[in-house]
């Protein structure tokens, strides 16, 4: 049975920072590129990075880039998401996601092409 578990989420005030933990089982960690997705009230889920399962690219989108990293531990079945100065607009439900490896880079940000997902946690940021 495989389990998606995020967890770190918070409050935290604008310019602060946090560090989402995503830990799995259930499948072999490597054979799959991850992604973290948000999700705020009355929007689209949106992809916010991924990382190729041989962790040597990982891409974000316009809003995080130079503020999030993406980073996992193969050993021990974790990936992360650190956010650093956080604003407002980051206020979510962070997710985290597995997409099959033979899946190209194209498909980083396309929900619907991940099969395996977490319950995510609750990211406020205040102003």
């Amino acid at each position: 049975q495989v389990q998606v578990v995020e967890s770190g989420g918070g409050l935290v005030q604008a310019g602060g920072s946090l560090k989402l933990p995503c830990t799995v089982s259930g499948l072999t960690f490597d054979h799959y590129n991850w992604g973290w997705f948000r999700q705020a009230p009355g929007k689209e889920r949106e992809g916010v990075s991924c990382i190729r399962w041989s962790g040597d690219n990982a891409y974000y989108a316009d809003s995080v880039k130079g503020r999030f990293t993406i980073t996992r531990d193969v050993a021990k079945n974790t990936l992360y998401l650190q956010m650093n100065s956080l604003k407002p607009e980051d206020t979510a439900m962070y997710y985290c996601a597995a997409l099959p490896a033979y899946y190209n880079d194209a498909y980083c940000a396309l929900a619907h092409a991940y099969n395996y997902w977490g319950q995510g946690t609750q990211v406020t940021v205040s102003s």
